[in-house]
């Protein structure tokens, strides 16, 4: 079976198809439509490659050009018409040039290091938007779905309530209480729906669909956390070093920093002389004289003695970038271990809400049916009941909302520490 799709009965698919409107849609299946359909990732690997090429163009500074020329005139002097044509052959090659080039080839090598770490942060960052948009919406169905039970519930409440007060046992107020409480109940339900749909359409602009587009997201996994989970990592200060040595957006800062070293190595480069072999021919024929052949081959030191102080300029602009691109290294450094702190925090306190919601929700339901079973054997008061179920209904609400803040800290912790793929996610109840 496929990796991405962890849901049984789905079939294997192409990553950039797409899916059928009545087909459940897993996490993975959104995560690829979005990497498919979103543009930013095409930008990222277009840079990439255009950079890759540039680094071509700067290897080649290293192999020898050569130039051809064909010529042909008609030359008229005193009436006298004559041919000339020729062809030749140059050839240029730079031999030394005290580091100029290798420091070009460096830059040029570092900047694509750059290109490749940024579009890997890119593709993190529209898979973690995917993921967000794949958890709201799965999110807001279980939403509606503890909305819709707590209607029923609230109308149970309400149809009770009256045949308590035709038969005369209830007063008008308690069936005026049971009303208003069955009219929120609804309200609440009318609000799901609507935030469903809202997600929903969220969810198909990331994976690069009409908003208006039905989707069918499967069904949300009921594992909990794990009891040991706090247990996974020993410290800290060892989620931050992890991060730093695979944050591609601070590998990105980093190349960026050294290809500015290397523009300030080849800026300085620019002061020293420079030798090059030239070797030329060429062969001339002209009407009425013997054809003409020749040929050079020679040394050139081209020694830079004034430039009117540009080179000089040219150095201390790379030096004052690379003191700028050092710098944002630096700041995104201290940014990383941030990132890694708040999303550790966050997926603590949503591991431990997780645990707390499950307690709540148990305790809710009993106190919902004790309440009931009193109402029904005329010993408990209609406020008492509705107060039971109003609780139950919020502890529904709150486990769905716990949940999704718990797969989204998961989410979030693994694009913190530079490692968010599938497999990060994969397992529930594991840390990425």
């Amino acid at each position: 079976m496929d990796p991405f799709n962890t849901e049984a009965g789905i079939k294997p698919y192409s990553p950039c198809s797409a899916p059928a409107s009545a087909e459940p849609i897993g996490l993975g299946r959104a995560v690829d439509a979005a990497l498919c359909a979103n543009p930013q990732t095409r930008l990222v690997w277009a840079n990439a490659r255009a950079q890759a090429a540039q680094l071509g163009v700067a290897e080649a500074a290293w192999l020898p050009t050569l130039n051809g020329t064909v010529s042909s005139n008609r030359n008229r002097s005193n009436g006298v018409v004559t041919d000339v044509r020729g062809v030749g052959l140059t050839s240029s090659w730079l031999l030394f040039d005290f580091g100029a080039r290798s420091a070009t080839i460096e830059n040029a090598r570092q900047l694509l290091a750059a290109a490749n770490d940024t579009r890997d942060a890119t593709v993190q960052a529209v898979f973690l938007s995917a993921v967000q948009a794949f958890y709201q919406a799965q999110g807001a169905e279980a939403s509606l779905a503890a909305a819709q039970e707590a209607e029923k519930a609230a109308e149970q409440s309400f149809r009770a309530a009256d045949a308590r007060y035709k038969v005369g046992s209830a007063a008008p107020a308690d069936k005026l209480q049971a009303q208003t409480a069955f009219s929120q109940a609804q309200l609440t339900r009318i609000t799901a729906e609507g935030n469903l749909k809202t997600a929903r359409g969220a969810l198909a602009i990331v994976m690069g669909r009409d908003a208006y587009l039905p989707l069918n997201i499967a069904p949300a996994a009921a594992t909990p956390p794990m009891a040991n989970f706090e247990k996974d990592v020993n410290t800290l200060g060892a989620l931050v070093a992890q991060a730093r040595q695979q944050r591609p957006d601070l590998l990105a800062a980093e190349a960026s920093a050294k290809a500015a070293q290397a523009s300030v190595d080849a800026a300085r480069a620019a002061h020293l002389p420079s030798l090059s072999l030239g070797v030329s021919a060429a062969d001339q024929k002209t009407d009425g004289l013997p054809d003409v052949r020749t040929g050079s081959i020679g040394l050139t030191l081209n020694v830079p003695l004034f430039t009117g102080f540009a080179t000089s300029y040219k150095v201390q602009a790379a030096e004052a970038q690379r003191e700028a691109k050092q710098a944002q290294a630096e700041q995104l450094r201290l940014q990383v271990a941030q990132d890694v702190w708040n999303a550790w925090q966050s997926l603590l306190t949503a591991t431990q809400t997780v645990r707390t919601t499950a307690d709540l929700i148990a305790s809710a339901e009993q106190s919902d049916k004790v309440a009931r079973g009193r109402y029904a054997a005329g010993v408990g008061t209609l406020a008492d009941m509705l107060t039971a179920q109003s609780a139950f209904a919020s502890a529904r609400q709150q486990r769905v909302q716990a949940l999704y803040n718990w797969n989204v800290a998961r989410a979030t912790l693994a694009q913190a520490m530079g490692n968010l793929d599938m497999n990060a996610i994969a397992e529930e109840g594991k840390l990425p």
